[in-house]
């Protein structure tokens, strides 16, 4: 992947972190319904299945150039995780006793489930919140569902990937039979993201003719559909053909038909702009858009904790726009200085544990 395709991925990163964001800032709880129609055209969801896309494409990545074992794919899979996870479960447990206890009419029911620590952390740092029959909300934090189908790609992936023979085939049908028909629904967008590497990975780039179509038609065809009502529409055919408590029960993956058709086009889309890229020199990009993007997964997965407490304990000054800043501004900050302590510090992280595990390898054993 060259510097110029690189930096657009960086763009992405961040701009589809928050988007979600901005989501669930415009839920009328938050700021009284004056940014509703972020709601309405559900951006927040289309964000997901980039990041989905864009994190097929990055495993497929560092498994075929960086990680040549299994284990170091899973060491490194895990410590990019947990380093931000854990504790953003443990500060968002922290916030939810406090705002529950000082804001209790603010915590109700879809928006806040009080599992007790011990499960939210069992559920959460086995990332099994979403498979199939543990479905459940962790606290306030939302976002953390797509966590549970990512590392359910990661593991179908990495036996696909590292394994061979009758090992890899039961290994993979017992993936399947656990993660549950919702996660694989979404599956395809993932492998979209995989699709695009192999692409690259071959010199498959589009043609010189069709690079402006998938640089920039594709995204006005996006905004034509949202402005049409297509996934609304394609949700319609979903209800129509399954009874009403299969799809209720789809969750997440209640829009799979709009997800995976969006990751056809967001896949299409990201290789012209590597054949674009391919073509140009690469601007500088400052530090300003890999800084923002280095603090991106902090971002998505500390976001709503934070809204869900700041929320109601934040003054009201009777100015609108000054509140509705305040707010989401306060939240982006608070999320970056959480990723300063936790996201950027992966490689020191990462560091410590290898010295931990050379020094337990060297102890003599009594």
């Amino acid at each position: 992947m060259n510097r110029g395709f690189s930096n657009y991925l960086d763009v992405l990163r961040f701009g589809a972190a928050f988007v979600v964001l901005i989501s669930h800032f415009a839920y009328p709880r938050f700021t009284e319904g004056r940014y509703l129609w972020v709601r309405e055209l559900n951006l927040g969801s289309d964000a997901v299945v980039l990041f989905f896309v864009l994190s097929g494409l990055v495993i497929a990545f560092v498994a075929q150039t960086k990680d040549h074992a299994g284990r170091q794919f899973a060491f490194n899979r895990a410590t990019r995780l947990l380093s931000v996870a854990l504790p953003a479960l443990l500060l968002g447990y922290l916030l939810d006793r406090m705002g529950m206890a000082l804001f209790p009419d603010f915590y109700d029911s879809p928006f806040y489930a009080p599992l007790p620590l011990a499960e939210q952390l069992a559920r959460g740092l086995s990332f099994t919140n979403e498979w199939g029959g543990l479905e459940a909300r962790l606290g306030t934090n939302g976002p953390y569902w797509s966590l549970s189908y990512e590392v359910a790609y990661y593991a179908l992936f990495a036996v696909a990937w590292y394994l061979t023979g009758a090992l890899r085939a039961v290994l993979l049908v017992l993936g399947v039979w656990l993660v549950g028909l919702n996660i694989l629904l979404l599956m395809p967008a993932w492998l979209m993201g995989v699709w695009v590497w192999r692409c690259l990975d071959r010199g498959l780039l589009p043609q010189q003719r069709l690079i402006p179509l998938l640089v920039w038609g594709l995204p006005l065809v996006y905004a034509g559909a949202l402005v049409l009502g297509l996934p609304e529409a394609l949700r319609g055919v979903t209800a129509m053909a399954l009874p009403a408590e299969v799809v209720d029960g789809l969750r997440f993956s209640d829009e799979f038909l709009w997800n995976n058709l969006l990751a056809v086009c967001v896949a299409l889309h990201l290789l012209g702009v590597a054949a674009l890229t391919r073509r140009r020199a690469a601007r500088p990009s400052g530090r300003l858009i890999p800084w923002l993007a280095g603090g991106s997964f902090s971002l998505y997965l500390f976001h709503y904790p934070l809204l869900q407490f700041l929320g109601p304990a934040l003054p009201d000054s009777g100015v609108t726009v000054v509140d509705d800043a305040l707010l989401l501004g306060l939240v982006a900050l608070t999320c970056y200085a959480f990723a300063g302590v936790f996201e950027r510090t992966l490689r020191d992280q990462r560091a410590w544990l290898a010295q931990r595990s050379a020094q337990t390898k060297k102890a003599p054993s009594h």
